[in-house]
């Protein structure tokens, strides 16, 4: 069995060429260099095998989706991702597990341009733990803070998708989910895709930003809180992908309100700064409006519904 540093060398010992990286990995810490005139943005995540991922889930898209989710904050704030950390606690060495882990971790990394710039290995059960840092300019991160009565509300692709598919990781397809289907959902829940293009493009624009990782109802309710505003959302405006259609519709809009898992990014707009939002490669869609009376509303082609909201709970 490798030794720890043996481990670090074999899989994740790659040396990249990174802006930044004054000394990387194989000393006591990393030194890196901030650009000028930006400040730091720090963000982590925990991912524990049977509560955050399937214990079936491959090797691989435990390594996209344990980096993914850190970049999804960073894209949150409108960062620019630079680098990160990796504490890995590992049952066994097992080097199929390694070898693909680390192909699925350093593949988005590569993707994003992010290096890994150190961490730690220990023995244990199954848990990575990333940090990852960017940067911003000063005073042009997003926060949740700044809605304001009168903005739209955005979401960035479809949502809803990663739920549905953890049903089906665990066994508990929808009868009327067809093959095809289930499969992309599947792959919604296992390679999310951090918007980092759209958080850059939001810098000076969006009033609030946050991505959905526990549910678009749970999660933008921080924003309502942070703001001190209330919300209007238009359920038939929810921008659901075919295989959610496929569904019952008030099973399709309690998946995409409040099962967590898709990194989108949840936005509010006003209608001059959306007219100044350019061309993106992912859609963006306005499902209401921020509005003086607190608490989170919906409505069905103008008619008052009530919805179940409650989103996914880490305790």
């Amino acid at each position: 069995m490798p030794s720890e540093f043996q481990l670090i060398s074999q899989y994740f010992g790659r040396q990249s060429h990174h802006d930044g990286v004054m000394l990387g990995i194989g000393d006591d810490a990393a030194l890196l260099q901030i650009p000028t005139g930006e400040v730091l943005v720090a963000t982590t995540d925990t991912f524990i095998s049977g509560r955050h991922f399937p214990e079936n889930t491959h090797p691989f898209a435990i390594g996209h989706k344990a980096l993914a989710v850190n970049l999804s904050d960073l894209a949150a704030m409108g960062a620019t991702p630079r680098w990160f950390l990796l504490a890995l606690t590992l049952p066994d060495c097992h080097e199929l597990f390694l070898s693909e882990f680390s192909r699925g971790l350093f593949n988005l990394a590569k993707n994003s341009r992010v290096a890994l710039v150190g961490g730690d290995t220990t023995k244990g059960a199954l848990s990575i733990t990333i940090t990852a840092l960017g940067s911003i300019p000063f005073n042009q991160a997003l926060t949740r803070h700044n809605a304001r009565v009168g903005d739209g509300i955005y979401v960035s692709g479809t949502i809803g998708d990663a739920g549905l598919g953890l049903q089906v990781a665990l066994g508990k397809t929808p009868s009327a989910l067809s093959d095809d289907f289930a499969q992309y959902v599947k792959g919604r829940l296992d390679f999310p895709q951090p918007r980092l293009q759209l958080g850059v493009s939001l810098r000076g624009l969006a009033s609030a930003c946050l991505d959905v990782s526990d549910g678009l109802a749970q999660d933008l309710g921080h924003i309502l809180q942070a703001s001190h505003v209330g919300a209007d959302i238009e359920l038939e405006k929810l921008p659901l992908s075919a295989a959610l259609k496929s569904l019952p519709v008030e099973d399709a809009w309690q998946l995409a309100l409040t099962s967590g898992d898709d990194y989108e990014l949840c936005f509010t707009l006003s209608d001059d700064a959306f007219a100044k939002l350019p061309v993106l490669d992912v859609p963006i869609t306005r499902i209401g409006t921020i509005s003086q009376t607190s608490g989170l509303r919906f409505s069905h082609h103008g008619n008052a519904k009530t919805m179940n909201v409650s989103g996914y709970q880490h305790f």
